[in-house]
């Protein structure tokens, strides 16, 4: 069932992290130092767009930011479980983003709330399925891009889906996000980004 998203108080926090998804992308693991512009061509960076909410369906939201060829859209949710629950940090979140005007369809990535230990193993679990992950900083992606249209079909079909990632404290944390929703909910952000 389809349902109008309430107004958060998260929200303002959950589009910097949107913001910063969708910033960074695959291209975050890219080292490249850009060369500093000239005095004379220095001017104001326009504005990100700001997403705008489209609907929820169960714990899923649907967003949209931009236009055009630089619009984005994209689905989310927060984890309903979170272990350890004496663990101190920052909300969690769970993205599925489609930008076609650069072909990227079903791009995923997690919001861990924390930054995550380099040489750890992150992975992700959706029933018997399970994918490897890579951080950075406190955001996660499929190591393999070339799944993501499994993982997303995955999670059409699936219950939950459980996030596992160590902080760079040594702390083995477990996200597990309800998937009831999840199809429709990205229909819906597909046909917005269409």
């Amino acid at each position: 069932m389809i349902r109008k998203i309430p107004s958060s108080t998260t929200l303002p926090a959950l589009f910097l992290a949107v913001g910063a998804l969708m910033l960074g992308s695959s291209c975050a693991f890219a080292q490249a130092k850009k060369p500093e512009p000239k005095k004379e061509e220095t001017k104001a960076a326009p504005a990100a767009a700001k997403p705008s909410a489209i609907d929820k369906v169960n714990d899923w939201g649907i967003y949209a930011a931009g236009a055009g060829k630089a619009k984005a859209c994209y689905v989310l949710a927060e984890p309903k479980e979170r272990a350890p629950k004496t663990l101190k940090r920052d909300p969690g979140y769970v993205f599925i983003t489609q930008r076609p005007g650069e072909g990227v369809r079903n791009e995923v990535s997690v919001v861990m709330g924390f930054d995550v230990k380099p040489d750890s193993a992150p992975k992700a679990e959706i029933g018997s399925a399970n994918y490897a992950m890579i951080a950075k900083g406190g955001n996660l992606w499929l190591k393999n891009p070339a799944q993501e249209g499994d993982f997303v079909a995955a999670l059409r079909k699936g219950q939950k889906l459980i996030v596992k990632a160590d902080s760079l404290r040594g702390n083995t944390t477990t996200d597990t996000y309800a998937l009831a929703g999840v199809g429709p909910a990205l229909d819906r952000a597909t046909k917005e980004c269409q």
